[in-house]
């Protein structure tokens, strides 16, 4: 009969393959593997002209990239939920106004159940915060915008 680390081991060689199923079959003990396969999904691209692209820039650029907002921006590194505090009844961890420090915790991201603290990269102050507690964020998305003081 075979042993249970062999049969991991065959397990994970499976896994690990291209084979999408597996028999085997030893003493009387029958093994079968079947492995789904991952569904592709079309993606379909669509080229835009680049006339249509520099219509759809405005002429006086110079004056809309003077009209961003002042500061750096403190982006989300990953995928997952934010959190403001680090519990439901606990004070968040920066308000509107507040003054931080380089490396001062401002929130936590969830992601794949491990508590992620977001870290500012800057001193200055809280001029604005992009989302809310409990919120789904994307990897790049802005959370925090801080301005020197």
């Amino acid at each position: 009969m075979m042993e249970f680390e062999n049969l991991l081991t065959l397990i994970k060689a499976v896994s690990d393959s291209e084979l999408t199923e597996f028999q085997y079959e030893e003493e009387g003990v029958n093994i079968h593997f079947v492995k789904e396969q991952p569904q592709q999904i079309p993606v379909e691209i669509q080229t835009i002209p680049a006339a249509a692209v520099t219509a759809a820039v405005p002429e006086n650029s110079a004056a809309a990239a003077s009209e961003e907002p002042e500061g750096m921006i403190v982006k989300s590194p990953l995928v997952g939920t934010f959190y403001a505090a680090p519990a439901e009844d606990a004070d968040p961890f920066v308000s509107l106004g507040d003054t931080v420090k380089k490396g001062q915790t401002l929130a936590i991201v969830e992601a794949m159940k491990l508590m992620n603290e977001i870290e500012s990269d800057y001193n200055g102050k809280i001029a604005e915060i992009y989302v809310e507690n409990g919120q789904a964020v994307e990897y790049g998305q802005p959370l925090f915008r801080i301005v020197n003081q």
